[in-house]
């Protein structure tokens, strides 16, 4: 077994060799700071001894919600506040895939799935939050440490007086700032946490603001206080940049202007308001293409920076120092995109990582938050009449409430998009009135943001199907980011997604959890619909590795009327080994008969044939290796049946694959014809044909 030294020694080397010089000489510059500022801590045993901060009458609250905006939350958005809340006061709360009893006097400090506590005495700095020895699971311990649970309690006092909500959010928010002094803990190494906690905080204020107690909550409470300057002189001081200036600087940038403009208490308040509009709007156009697709590559990082963004920039509104046009318009760019990108029941693709990311808990949680944000987008800056129906929460409406008025955006698109070219996404779907719908994604677009693509999986070319919101052909998921490093890995695999592996080699070759040392780039070739046939051809370079190089290009076609898609897989180059997975959502029961596969899931079936070049077997629930698992959230797994083809490929042969949807029980194969399903050979990579001849030329 390898000494972890020499492999964390080898990560940081890789790491740095994804850096560009300006960021080495910015990260030396940030180490020494954080050396610097170690005599700067407060010791928990400290914080008693405190001296007052500025005198308490120059501290005020104006960013009000109007008199009548509680009257206009939905009654059932109310009544989900209501029984959420009511869990919480019992103790009782679900935390990524974890159930945690403790909530009514958590400890901030213990992850529940390893039963680690780390030292809350130790200077931030000098904890290693990947650690589980010294942390445990990280992410369980920052979800707690987020606050979000103390919203949806506020936002439960706000909607019913009932002071056994404040009572709770005041005992704890106290005991939260009293165990968390400056830079002592593991709750003070990452600005990406800070920046979601002090929306909270700015939510919290507002909130509670009948309630008897909120002025010694937070005004006339030196030690709040001095937690939320603490907190904005942290994230002036340590600003992501470089290979990681992703949603982490756009979460600290969007708390530290929520901040700056809520809690306006502070001699740097003025200069803080301004440097973070400037970087919120500077990152959020560069973590964005011209599309409205964020850069990521990574669904769920998509609606957590436009949650982000919108709620920045409604605090700014709230202030009266509004955010610029092309800040507003480019948060309706990513609203308009998610109303396109939805299927029928509203869910999003599965693409790349996902850690279920939410700013501020207004409403019940929900596993698809993505409903909340389009309600969200809509109360912002108006449905378009192609934008599938999203039902008004207390999010949307206080949100908009806030506001005040819409702002005024440019260009929206008149007709729902298909496709996102520069972010190689195209949706091949049946029209509206055909029900059940047939949802495609294909992915043939870059690999990730920046240097290090950390959010991003290696899934170049890999398609999503669904069948009235069904997963039938799925994306496995994410399921973890820290301590199983082989289910990590499993998930962001090339063999963990619908694509063809070349050559026992990834598309992208990975450095760490978070870090891609070789990106695969996919171009997308091709993308005609006449209205009854949709099709998408597109190549990627991720195996020019390879001796010989190779090439990877596929074609997917989706015959509306016959609710048959096609995939057609041609590798070019030589011949390699080959492995081609598909992979069904939990719902869907495989039985497979050579290179035919029965597949059935509650209401539908279909007819999976695949090419009989390959060895398929079926698999769920291994472990050794692992193979055949989906996951619906992090902390999640579940068995699903996986479909693996291997073998040998002739370079330039293609390999066919037909997924025929029946909605009924009736024999799936047979077209509407009543013609047997054959692939033509001709035409059964129609863009390869055309960019063989256009080489030529």
């Amino acid at each position: 077994m390898s000494s972890p030294v020499p492999s964390k020694l080898g990560w940081y080397a890789r790491r740095l060799g994804r850096m560009s010089p300006a960021e080495i000489a910015w990260r030396l510059r940030e180490q020494a700071l954080r050396q610097a500022w170690s005599r700067r801590q407060v010791p928990p045993e400290a914080v008693a001894g405190l001296r007052p901060g500025p005198a308490s009458g120059e501290r005020r609250f104006t960013s009000l919600l109007p008199a009548d905006a509680a009257a206009s939350v939905p009654a059932e958005a109310k009544a989900a506040i209501i029984a959420a809340a009511g869990r919480l006061l019992s103790g009782e709360w679900e935390m990524l895939g974890v159930v945690r009893t403790d909530m009514k006097d958590p400890d901030w400090f213990h992850d529940p799935v390893t039963g680690c506590r780390s030292d809350p005495q130790v200077y931030a700095f000098r904890l290693d939050q990947r650690s589980e020895e010294q942390v445990g699971n990280i992410k369980q311990v920052w979800e707690v440490n987020r606050l979000q649970h103390l919203t949806l309690l506020a936002a439960a006092w706000y909607l019913t007086g009932d002071d056994a909500y404040a009572d709770r959010v005041d005992a704890q928010l106290r005991s939260w700032w009293a165990a968390n002094p400056f830079l002592s803990g593991v709750n003070w190494t990452s600005g990406i946490e800070l920046g979601v906690r002090l929306i909270n905080f700015a939510w919290i204020r507002r909130l509670l603001d009948g309630w008897a107690g909120i002025a010694d909550l937070f005004e006339r409470n030196d030690l709040a206080v001095r937690q939320i300057r603490w907190h904005q002189q942290y994230l002036a001081a340590f600003e992501s940049r470089g290979s990681s200036a992703n949603n982490h600087l756009i979460a600290e940038a969007a708390g530290q202007l929520a901040a700056s403009c809520a809690f306006p208490w502070f001699g740097e308040s003025a200069g803080w308001r301004a440097r973070s509009a400037a970087v919120l709007a500077e990152s959020l156009k560069a973590n964005t293409f011209p599309s409205g697709i964020n850069r990521e590559l990574a669904s769920d990082y998509h609606g957590f920076v436009f949650e982000l963004g919108a709620f920045a920039a409604i605090e700014a509104a709230a202030a009266g120092t509004p955010v610029s046009g092309s800040t507003w318009a480019r948060l309706c760019g990513m609203a308009d995109a998610m109303a396109a990108l939805v299927d029928t029941k509203l869910q999003p693709p599965r693409q790349g990582d996902s850690d279920e990311g939410r700013v501020v808990l207004l409403d019940a949680p929900a596993h698809n938050r993505w409903p909340m944000l389009l309600a969200l987008g809509g109360a912002l800056f108006g449905r378009l009449d192609w934008w599938p129906g999203a039902s008004a929460d207390a999010g949307s409406v206080l949100g908009a409430a806030l506001l005040g008025r819409t702002p005024a955006v440019g260009h929206r698109p008149t007709r729902r998009p298909a496709r996102f070219a520069d972010a190689g996404i195209t949706l091949l779907r049946t029209a509206p009135a055909a029900s059940p719908e047939i949802w495609c994604r294909c992915d043939g677009g870059p690999h990730g943001f920046l240097s290090i693509a950390a959010h991003a999986h290696a899934d170049a070319l890999s398609v999503e199907v669904r069948c009235d919101g069904v997963d039938i052909l799925a994306d496995p998921g994410t399921y973890c980011y820290h301590g199983e490093p082989e289910w990590r890995k499993y998930f962001q695999s090339t063999v963990g997604h619908n694509t063809v592996e070349v050559g026992g080699q990834w598309q992208s070759a990975r450095g760490g959890a978070f870090l891609r040392l070789r990106h695969a780039a996919g171009r997308e070739i091709a993308a005609p619909d006449d209205g009854t046939v949709a099709t998408w051809t597109a190549s990627h370079d991720g195996y020019r590795v390879l001796r010989p190089p190779a090439r990877h290009q596929r074609s997917v076609r989706l015959h509306r009327a016959e609710r048959r898609l096609e995939i057609c897989d041609q590798v070019d180059g030589g011949d390699y080994d080959l492995r081609m997975a598909f992979h069904l959502g939990p719902a869907v029961v495989a039985e497979l008969d050579g290179a035919i596969a029965r597949l059935t899931w509650p209401g539908g079936s279909a007819r999976l044939s695949l090419p009989a070049e390959l060895i398929w077997s079926l698999h769920r629930g291994d472990t050794n290796p692992i193979l055949g698992w989906y996951s619906a959230g992090l902390g999640h797994r579940v068995p699903a049946f996986t479909l693996l083809g291997q073998g040998r490929g002739a370079g330039g042969v293609p390999l066919m694959t037909s997924l025929q949807v029946s909605e009924t029980e009736e024999t799936p194969g047979i077209s509407a014809s009543g013609q047997a399903v054959q692939w033509v050979a001709s035409d059964a990579c129609p863009g390869r044909a055309r960019e063989t001849q256009a080489e030529a030329r």
